[in-house]
């Protein structure tokens, strides 16, 4: 699958086809906290990331991964995880985002580029 740069909204139906054509529920995502647009559908977050970077000049300090799952309720659809989040430079040591303003950066990113 091609990973599609989201800069304006999109819908929850088209991230529920792109995760049963992949994962089955969940669509990998990576998301610019300082350009507020996120990359979907990538096999990897780094790919994602890198499609970031390349194309919309995206630092590395302000891109974060994460996995949507979009059959879930509101609260726990997303889910923090990535390999791409561990930036020990940038004080996460872990897969997890640690840091709550940042969480509700993607938050906020999410809840404006996915609608229902």
């Amino acid at each position: 699958m091609e990973i599609k740069i989201v800069k304006d909204p999109i819908n929850k139906k088209e991230l529920f086809d792109i995760a049963k054509k992949q994962f089955g529920d969940l669509v990998k995502a990576v998301v610019d906290v300082e350009q507020l647009i996120m990359a979907i559908g990538g096999e990897l977050h780094a790919d994602e990331e890198v499609a970031l970077i390349e194309q919309e000049g995206s630092s590395r300090e302000n891109t974060w991964g994460i996995n949507l799952y979009p059959e879930k309720q509101e609260k726990e659809w997303i889910e923090f995880d990535s390999i791409i989040n561990i930036k020990p430079s940038s004080g996460n040591r872990s897969r997890e985002v640690e840091n709550l303003e940042i969480r509700k950066k993607i938050k906020s990113v999410v809840k404006k580029l996915v609608i229902k």
